[in-house]
Formats: structure tokens, C-alpha cells, sequence
């Protein structure tokens, strides 16, 4: 989470200086319950966001809604996409950023709680890159796992196995886990690997 790489993704948007905003940022992605949900992740998403920039339509809001799209991260809440929204938003709409703009960057938050295929491509473009880690490297992936775990270690293990092998199997059932060509390709058969095998630890 570079300052600079903020700086001028606001003046992209037409917003104007906004270090404590960047501030609250780095902070929030600093938490100590936070092991996968953090600036490293961020980091991460911004690099396959680089390499992805084409396919964008609005760049910097796909770029924004990265940034915040974990903003809020509370294990024990099922509301963590929505408050990081209004951030993402609250932010936009204090600068005067247009409806349109606002509605679409709040679309794009809210599709990563991965419910369902969003119909914006930029908001099917944020989603890839967020499940990029999904398709990584076997001993990535196994670190994802392992502090995703962290990050829930007050659930019970039993219980955990049972709802972590549940979510990694609605991935895995879905026809594509990708929606775009670019990450299909790059990650889809890894994530498939990694899927598999996992929810065979899980299930084991």
C-alpha cells in the first residue's frame, strides 16, 4: 500500500489530498486479528489489478474499490463488504463524485462477498482478482489457508472444517470459477487443483 500509488489514483478521480484517509487505511488493514486480510493481500490484488488494467472499463474505480474492498474486516460480522463500501463511498461523495460513480464503486465492494456473478465486467474483474489467491502456487495457497484459519481461531475446529470445506466447494462447484478470459487462464486448473485438495484435508 504505496502512498504515492494513492496519490495519484485520487487525482485520477478528481479527489484531492487525502493522507488521513490513507492513514485510516493502513491502519484498519494493520489489525491484529487481521492474517490474511491485510495490506500484503492488498498489495497482491493491486499487482494482478496491473496486469489486468485493460480489461477495465473504469480503471480507477476498479483500483478504488481494491483498496477498500476489505477496508472493514470483523470475523464475527457478515456486514464487512457493505461498511467498507460506505467508506469507499463516503469518501467518493465528499468529493463530490458523481451517482453513477458512486453506485458503481459501491457494486464492486459488495460483489467480493462472492454471492453471486456480478452482472458490471468491472465488478467481474475486482471479483477475479480477489480469488487470484485461489490459483497460486501450492505453498501460497496452503499459507492463505493457515491464516485464514487464524483469523477464525475463536470457531471451533470441527465446525470450522465443516463451513471452510463448504465454501471452497461452492467455488469449486460453480462452472467457472473466472469470469475473465485473462484469469481463466492464468488461475483456473491451479484453483481447481488447490480447491480439490484442500477440501479433501478439510473433509479428511
Amino acid at each position: 500500500m504505496d502512498r504515492d500509488r494513492w496519490d495519484r489514483l485520487l487525482a485520477a478521480l478528481g479527489i484531492g489530498e487525502e493522507s488521513g484517509c490513507f492513514d485510516a487505511l493502513l491502519a484498519a488493514y494493520s489489525e491484529q486479528h487481521r492474517h490474511y486480510h491485510t495490506s500484503r493481500h492488498i498489495d497482491h490484488c493491486l499487482r494482478e489489478f496491473d496486469s489486468a488494467k485493460s480489461l477495465a472499463r473504469e480503471a480507477a474505480e476498479v483500483e478504488l474499490a481494491l483498496w477498500f474492498h476489505d477496508a472493514i474486516y470483523d470475523p464475527h460480522s457478515n456486514k464487512n463488504e457493505e461498511r467498507s463500501a460506505d467508506w469507499a463511498c463516503e469518501l467518493l461523495s465528499r468529493h463530490h463524485a458523481s451517482a453513477d460513480r458512486v453506485s458503481r464503486v459501491r457494486d464492486h465492494i459488495l460483489a467480493t462477498r462472492h454471492e453471486a456473478v456480478a452482472n458490471d465486467p468491472d465488478s467481474r474483474l475486482v471479483v477475479d482478482i480477489d480469488l487470484s489467491i485461489l490459483g497460486v502456487d501450492e505453498a501460497a495457497y496452503a499459507e492463505f489457508e493457515i491464516n485464514v484459519r487464524k483469523e477464525y481461531r475463536w470457531v471451533p475446529s470441527l465446525l470450522f472444517r465443516r463451513k471452510r470445506a463448504e465454501i471452497l466447494e461452492s467455488f469449486l462447484a460453480r462452472p467457472q470459477i473466472y469470469t475473465t478470459e485473462l484469469f481463466r487462464e492464468r488461475y483456473e486448473r491451479q484453483a481447481r487443483h488447490n480447491l480439490s485438495q484442500a477440501i479433501e484435508r478439510l473433509r479428511g
